[in-house]
């Protein structure tokens, strides 16, 4: 009975391992892509749709939350239909979604298609990762997962940059169909090399599990993206979603823990120690991962006027600190993972806090170092955080629990920008309203021009230019507090490391 097992698993070749590896980064690539590149055309696409700042950002949260929902599907997915179909149905069905988003006309329309695009995609990043750790021996998982990497922070480093240029010279449209030529070449590659291992079954659905984890997903994620818009709990809306978030996640913890043999998450993985914590860490790692991404462009182009070519170089630099990080790491991994995850969440705990120092005359250069730093810490986190959630782990449980893995980190991204967004927008009100209320003929230091400057409270035009500069200060204070929670999410996670548990898997 254990032949043709053996014979099922596939990739035995050198060459078909590496084809296999670039055909699941390209396939992974795509998803990293849609979001860096969606991040530097937003300012282009809240012109459009004559959109506010909180709702432009649904491009983001949105595609990210329909990720997070459907990511848990992809163990019960791979099992069904197997690994091949489920590959290529997703990459097939996310060409077609970044086709529409290209062509959408409306703010209703591209929210709906990035929703289509973050569902279609949501299985390739955890059915890629799978794929790798079944197909390579575990004491190769840490620089296989390397060298994975590699390719996949290929995206960032040029989606922004393409992206901008695409953006500024033809509009925001073109960072949509850019993708679509990389998207076939996933598919053919899918086509090629992937194939199934062992022959799908006919699996349990646990379908109340999904709906009321994705009602509470979906809930939580709405709440957080329309309470400032509507005064958070004085809004009958918003405490609709919060009763509809928490009763939905009570039936999901009491129904997987009681009412079902084959829950649609297996709570039992969490008895594994170090798949527990990076469950934890992997939160953190999301929570960090594309927000500063999300603040910098409109901060850039609002406040200092940068064109989306510029943006796009500047988040570019994020993306090449990453492909450091990833590059050190296929060498590194050979050490205790502890070391280089706390390194790297302690480099981006750094960038944040000097970003905190910015003010309103920043540099292009000040935001190039800081988003290299973060983006380096982010490379160096990502292999360890794999290594340890997976170390321990029994191998049958790889599909299942890197779905999870996966919906924990998309679920911290959509979330922790969400609550980004909120305090600078809240903050800004609340330091507008205190600047303001010292701009008083009764405020003696107004009195000397070297204080006022060109402003002249006095007259209608100059009123005006000090709101405006008021203004602007408040907006950039309010930024600088979302960096400030950014900061502190990324130096908390470090003292739990002391509780990992390590050993170098024996070669």
């Amino acid at each position: 009975m254990s032949a043709p097992a053996e014979v099922a698993r596939p990739m035995p070749t050198g060459f078909e391992r590496a084809a296999l590896i670039f055909t699941l980064t390209m396939s992974t690539m795509l998803y990293a892509m849609t979001v860096t590149i969606a991040n530097v055309a937003l300012p282009k696409m809240q012109g459009a749709f004559g959109a506010t700042a909180d709702q432009i950002s649904w491009v983001v949260t949105f595609n990210l939350v329909a990720t997070a929902v459907v990511t848990p599907m992809t163990g019960w997915l791979v099992a069904r239909l197997g690994q091949r179909r489920v590959m290529l149905f997703s990459a097939m069905g996310f060409t077609c979604a970044t086709m529409a988003c290209g062509m959408a006309t409306s703010l209703e329309q591209i929210v709906f298609f990035r929703i289509l695009q973050g569902m279609f995609g949501a299985p390739m990043v955890p059915g890629s990762q799978s794929i790798v750790l079944q197909a390579f021996p575990k004491e190769k998982h840490g620089s296989t997962m390397a060298i994975f990497g590699v390719g996949v922070v290929l995206g960032p480093i040029i989606a922004p940059t393409l992206g901008g240029y695409l953006s500024e010279e033809y509009g925001w449209r073109w960072v949509f169909f850019m993708v679509v030529p990389c998207a076939i070449v996933a598919i053919l590659g899918i086509l090629a090399f992937v194939r199934d291992i062992g022959d799908p079954g006919k699996p349990r659905f646990d379908w109340t599990g999904f709906i009321a984890l994705s009602l509470a997903v979906a809930a939580t994620q709405f709440m957080l993206d329309r309470g400032e818009r509507e005064d958070w709990f004085e809004s009958p809306e918003i405490i609709t979603c919060a009763v509809l978030a928490a009763v939905s996640f009570y039936i999901f913890i009491s129904h997987s823990l009681t009412a079902s043999k084959t829950p649609f998450l297996d709570f039992a993985m969490l008895k594994d120690r170090n798949f527990a914590l990076g469950m934890g860490f992997i939160l953190a790692f999301g929570m960090l991962n594309f927000t500063p991404m999300v603040l910098f462009p409109p901060m850039l182009q609002q406040l200092r006027g940068f064109p989306e070519m510029t943006i796009g170089w500047l988040l570019a630099s994020r993306g090449l600190g990453t492909l450091v990080g990833f590059i050190a790491m296929i060498w590194l991994t050979r050490y205790d993972p502890r070391i280089w995850m706390a390194l790297g969440f302690a480099m981006q705990g750094i960038a944040g806090l000097y970003i905190t120092s910015f003010d309103i005359n920043l540099t292009p250069w000040d935001v190039a170092w800081t988003s290299a730093l973060q983006g380096l810490g982010t490379g160096v986190c990502w292999v360890p955080v794999t290594q340890i959630a997976f170390a321990t782990l029994d191998p049958k449980k790889a599909p299942e629990g890197s779905a999870v893995f996966h919906l924990i980190r998309n679920f911290g991204s959509s979330f922790f920008i969400s609550v980004s967004v909120a305090v600078a927008l809240r903050t800004s009100k609340l330091n507008y309203s205190d600047l303001a209320g010292q701009i008083s003929p009764l405020n003696e230091s107004l009195r000397f021009p070297s204080v006022i400057g060109g402003w002249n409270p006095e007259s209608t035009s100059g009123l005006m230019a000090l709101a405006g500069e008021i203004q602007r200060q408040a907006v950039m204070i309010g930024y600088i507090n979302a960096f400030y929670l950014f900061a502190i999410v990324s130096l908390s996670a470090i003292p739990f490391l002391l509780f990992v548990k390590w050993q170098k898997p024996a070669t």
